[in-house]
């Protein structure tokens, strides 16, 4: 099929069409410029992008869910892409989140895409930003980006959301954990999943503890829920509209928009580079300029300056 034909089946909104565009996203397909190029339009619809992270067993596919269907009680088409980790032994993923949202599998306007993340770091797939492009071509007009369970330091959601949603849990740490700098610090909302269990209140604690330490334009309000009960979905929503309301005043969404597209366009001149220096792998040149590193004739600054002037 001509990609022309195939994008313009997916702006109809058909899933199979949006489904192919994304696999050749993730394969770097010798088509994917020819899709981007496609994809773009005079005036490109702008979806408004919500990023969903935490630590593994919080509940971000449940919450995920619940969002879903909060949106669709708005009447909005929702897209939802989740990522899940690749095996660093056999490469392959299980892409299981999506099978927490099975209640909206049946619903023409909820697209679900579960990605690996091939061993990229950071929480998200290094694919996730054309994919967001294809959805937002498909006509979403909510996306949510649920990454794979991190750590304190997987933050990439943050560049590439309007609003990064942080999930918690009770019982996952003490005061000093919740201080520490990290993924905390990324945080445009904090939800409390799991507020039916003991010690909700004493995580809601630490976290405004937290807050007050830090100086901020933009407090992150802390919404407590039980998402596999829909509990307190409308208040996570209405924070969520705060902070876009708040982004759109201060022009913060702007400026978010236009770091995104810019690290999207270093990505890809990175990884463009990264396939020319691929080549090098058992080159002469590369070995030359070792020795003459192990010799002290070059310091490999230099040297470095010299493969570079070699490949330009």
């Amino acid at each position: 099929m001509e990609v022309s034909d195939l994008i313009a089946r997916a702006r109809d909104g058909q899933p199979r069409a949006v489904a192919r565009l994304i696999s050749m996203v993730e394969n770097g397909s010798p088509r994917l410029r020819e899709i981007m190029a496609e994809l773009r339009t005079d005036r490109p619809h702008r979806a408004r992008i919500i990023g969903l992270t935490g630590s593994p067993g919080v509940g971000k596919s449940t919450s995920t869910g619940m969002l879903v269907q909060a949106f669709r009680k708005r009447d909005k088409k929702v897209g939802v892409l989740a990522v899940d980790p690749s095996s660093p032994f056999t490469g392959g993923a299980l892409l299981g989140d999506r099978v927490r949202m099975q209640d909206h599998a049946c619903d023409p306007e909820v697209f679900i895409r579960s990605m690996a993340s091939r061993g990229h770091l950071g929480g998200l797939s290094w694919a996730t930003p054309q994919a967001l492009r294809v959805l937002e071509a498909a006509g979403c007009e909510v996306i949510l980006i649920e990454t794979v369970g991190v750590g304190q330091a997987e933050v990439d959601i943050a560049s590439l959301a309007d609003t990064t949603v942080v999930l918690l849990a009770p019982g996952m740490g003490d005061g000093i954990q919740a201080a520490k700098a990290g993924i905390l610090e990324i945080a445009d909302v904090f939800v409390v999943n799991k507020a039916d269990r003991d010690g909700t209140q004493a995580t809601i604690r630490e976290l405004r503890n937290m807050l007050a330490l830090v100086e901020r334009a933009w407090r992150p309000p802390i919404v407590p829920t039980v998402a596999y009960r829909g509990e307190g979905a409308d208040d996570v929503v209405n924070a969520l509209d705060e902070h876009l309301a708040y982004l759109e005043e201060s022009g913060e969404l702007a400026r978010r928009r236009q770091v995104r597209a810019r690290d999207e366009i270093e990505a890809i001149a990175l990884a463009a580079l990264r396939s020319r220096f691929a080549h090098l792998h058992g080159d002469r040149r590369l070995d030359v300029l070792a020795d003459r590193v192990l010799d002290g004739d070059l310091d490999p600054y230099t040297a470095a300056d010299e493969l570079m002037e070699a490949i330009g």
